[in-house]
């Protein structure tokens, strides 16, 4: 079964160690959960040093997908529990889905009671 328009994908990219966090606020706002993928970072604020080896952080990618209706608030959850206002924290941003399959029981309709 697919649905049109009706959801949206939160992807928050943090530092190793904060994606139970972010799973965690997103849970107490209304999300279901998430999927954790593992990365490497290169942005502006990653520029460290070992020996003078240059070092690629780990990072954690949450991705989120939500009913519309849920995004300001679980976004909000998000943004204040990895400190995302803070430089260096993290990213998060939402993307519109087109269509979704495999979340069958979030589109089931109620059944009727039948006698």
């Amino acid at each position: 079964m697919e649905t049109e328009h009706n959801h949206q994908l939160i992807v928050t990219i943090v530092n190793k160690g904060w994606s139970e966090t972010v799973v965690k606020a997103s849970r107490a706002a209304g999300a279901e959960g998430g999927t954790i993928v593992y990365g490497r970072g290169t942005g502006v604020h990653e520029s460290q040093t070992l020996l003078g080896i240059p070092i690629e952080p780990e990072k954690e990618l949450i991705l989120t997908i939500i009913p519309r209706q849920l995004t300001e608030k679980v976004l909000t959850a998000i943004v204040e529990a990895a400190d995302l206002d803070k430089p260096g924290s993290g990213i998060a941003f939402v993307l519109n889905v087109e269509k979704v399959a495999g979340i069958a029981h979030l589109l089931q309709k109620p059944d009727k009671k039948q006698n």
